[in-house]
């Protein structure tokens, strides 16, 4: 499995607006690509946010071919229209990691 990771911080002014958008239009419209299976959406904790609230998305897919052609063919324009919609007010990167081993049940 491949985990796309995105860090975002986003400047306080605008966190409740962007959580709304991520949640109700962004996040819809990338997993509508059917190349991820599953995602999350997280708050860092134990920043200091006087500059900004930081959350990471994740979003798994089956393999790096998958995430390759979304790369190439949906990132531009929804990574496009998210720039445009928050231009100043966000710092983001994005990091691409392999999935060793995925449990629910530690022992």
């Amino acid at each position: 499995m491949i985990l796309y990771n995105v860090t975002v911080k986003v400047n306080a002014e605008i966190q409740d607006e962007w959580l709304q958008w991520m949640k109700e239009i962004h996040i819809p419209d990338v997993m509508r690509t059917g190349f991820f299976t599953e995602y999350k959406l997280c708050r860092i904790l134990e920043r200091d946010e006087s500059d900004g609230v930081t959350y990471a998305i994740q979003y798994l897919c089956n393999s790096l071919a998958d995430y390759e052609t979304y790369r190439l063919k949906f990132a531009p324009a929804l990574q496009r229209e998210y720039s445009e919609k928050f231009k100043d007010r966000f710092v983001a990167f994005r990091t691409v990691m392999e999935v060793e081993a995925r449990t629910n049940n530690l022992k």
